[in-house]
């Protein structure tokens, strides 16, 4: 269960979706806001300040796309984009304009409240400070130092770098793109890729018990990687 006081929204337009969600949630303890169209959606966002939005994409008014990027030029809100929409270049454009996860329809609500809790434990983590300490692993930002189960692993600073990423936002997906521009800068663009699956490739085997079943760095495929919370 959730501490009472944790405001969602929900901005969906069909009527089943919103009561299922406020009433499992709301099983959850979270206070629920709802919004039909995408403008309601935007204006509720800045009237109730939400922890948390669940946004679908196919809006009677406006795109959900365009939601998520009028609501992104003035909040960090945590979103999660809930869509029909299962192509591969959908999910990496929500990615790529701010969302923070995306849950396809029809969805499991055990998923999709799993996704919820990881969403909003990464925004309450999100902090300067200067240690990252997920499951067994301890991530020094400011000495660029990485240990595992106690023993420190020896990275090279490409390694690193990449490893910082994903660990800085553990829980989400983050596209290739998103990490060749964070790790590389503009020296690589996507049709660079095969670089990212062999660096990739290279952490696993250092930090994974088997690098052929990940439990830190999994793929998403055609879109990206993500970084597994450990509990």
């Amino acid at each position: 269960m959730t501490e009472l006081g944790t405001h969602i929204l929900v901005v969906d337009d069909e009527p089943q979706i919103r009561k299922l969600l406020k009433v499992n949630l709301g099983a959850h303890r979270y206070v629920i806001h709802e919004a039909s169209t995408g403008e309601e959606g935007v204006r509720n966002a800045s009237l109730t300040v939400p922890d948390l939005i669940v946004l679908d994409l196919g809006l009677p008014d406006i795109p959900g796309m365009e939601v998520l990027s009028r609501i992104r030029e003035w909040s960090n809100v945590p979103i999660i984009v809930l869509t029909a929409k299962d192509r591969d270049e959908d999910k990496i454009a929500a990615l790529d304009s701010g969302a923070d996860d995306y849950v396809t329809k029809p969805f499991s609500m055990g998923e999709l409240v799993a996704r919820i809790r990881v969403a909003l434990r990464h925004a309450a983590k999100t902090t300067n400070e200067p240690i990252l300490r997920i499951g067994e692993m301890i991530i020094d930002l400011a000495q660029r130092i990485v240990e595992l189960k106690g023993e420190r692993i020896k990275l090279t600073p490409t390694e690193y770098d990449l490893l910082k990423v994903l660990a800085s936002n553990a829980g989400k997906v983050v596209t290739q793109r998103q990490l060749l521009q964070q790790v590389w800068g503009n020296q690589l663009d996507e049709s660079n890729s095969h670089y990212l699956r062999i660096y990739i490739g290279h952490l696993r085997k250092k930090l994974e018990e088997d690098a052929m079943q990940p439990k830190f760095i999994v793929t998403e495929p055609g879109i990206g990687y993500r970084f597994l919370p450990q509990d």
